[in-house]
């Protein structure tokens, strides 16, 4: 019997960057290549996240990573991977629809049964409709929860209060900055920018 070949790690190029409009408003998610290859074209600038100093390529380069934070090494220097970077010449807004889908609700509720609380994979998780749908429940945001199948079958066609369940949290509609903090795995760099467009004067050009 042939045994699977071991996964590969995942290179440091592959990984995620926080990326800001000119504003200083988080717009989306690179890669950590992506962002290295905007720095040196000029078309943004290394931000740290502690202290929102910023950064060109010639200076990023000859910053000293702090131990312990993620490098990319070439044959001649090591290169601190940038957490976040600023762009040079966009102010536009993100959109702030999150598409409804069972993937995203389950972003939503931290892949979380809304009821036990037992995290899942997401195809173990199903939809449950508070005010069921025979009672008139819509399928949305504000009526919908994630639920593993055991909890989905105690409730049945009826409320949480008629099942004798409660519910973790109220649901309610998620904004486009709290999908990116799940899919970006660090919210704490992400939270350090929430509601920074008054930073948009340090910005490099600004």
């Amino acid at each position: 019997m042939e045994r699977a070949a071991p996964d590969r790690p995942r290179s440091v190029l592959a990984e995620r960057t926080l990326v800001l409009n000119r504003s200083w408003i988080p717009i989306h998610l690179t890669s950590v290549r992506r962002a290295l290859v905007m720095l040196f074209h000029h078309a943004a600038v290394a931000v740290e996240p502690d202290t929102y100093s910023t950064y060109d390529f010639e200076q990023w380069l000859r910053v000293e990573p702090p131990p312990g934070t993620r490098i990319v090494r070439t044959p001649n220097r090591v290169i601190a991977v940038p957490a976040v970077i600023l762009l040079s010449n966009y102010d536009r807004l993100p959109g702030c629809t999150v598409p409804f889908s069972r993937r995203n609700l389950a972003r939503r509720d931290a892949h979380r049964c809304q009821y036990c609380g037992r995290r899942q994979a997401t195809d173990q998780l199903t939809i449950d409709h508070i005010v069921p749908r025979s009672c008139g429940g819509g399928t949305g945001w504000t009526n919908c929860v994630v639920a593993c199948i055991p909890c989905n079958r105690k409730k049945g066609c009826r409320t949480p209060e008629q099942a004798g369940m409660k519910l973790l949290s109220t649901p309610r509609r998620p904004d486009w900055s709290l999908v990116l903090a799940v899919e970006s795995g660090d919210g704490a760099v992400l939270a350090k920018f929430q509601g920074r467009g008054g930073l948009a004067s340090r910005a490099v050009g600004a």
